[in-house]
């Protein structure tokens, strides 16, 4: 069975598209190997997570398509991307059995898309927040 899953995930400013085939565990992003593209050692662990919970780590081949924000949102948005199409995958197991990895993913909080996004500027300060500096004298 070559089935081949797609999913989206975001995080801040970044998007990433997942397709996820039955394979050796090889991830590529953007057409690079994901320990080329990321900077990071800790950034290639918390992209792997979701694998890494349902003991999936050499079962899928994953081809990665992200845009937009830096290396941390990206890595944040593919590791929401993995998690969703390995619900996909196990879609047709019973969510409620404890081997489901709908439970096992939403028990690490895997599932959860983070919502927090930068704030705006405002008019009469530096940044969102940040007031220019006082002067007494």
């Amino acid at each position: 069975m070559s089935k081949v899953i797609t999913a989206s995930g975001r995080r801040k400013a970044s998007t990433a598209q997942v397709k996820m085939m039955p394979g050796t565990g090889k991830i590529t992003v953007n057409g690079v190997d994901v320990n080329e593209y990321l900077p990071f050692e800790v950034l290639v662990m918390d992209l792997k997570q979701p694998l890494v919970v349902t003991n999936n780590e050499n079962s899928f081949d994953i081809e990665v398509v992200v845009r937009g924000g830096g290396y941390s949102g990206q890595t944040g948005a593919i590791r929401l991307a993995i998690a969703k199409a390995l619900l996909a995958y196990d879609e047709n197991t019973d969510p409620n059995s404890e081997t489901s990895y709908r439970k096992i993913l939403k028990a690490e909080g895997l599932i959860t898309r983070d919502p927090r996004i930068k704030e705006r500027k405002k008019y009469g300060l530096r940044k969102a927040r940040r007031a220019p500096q006082f002067s007494k004298r």
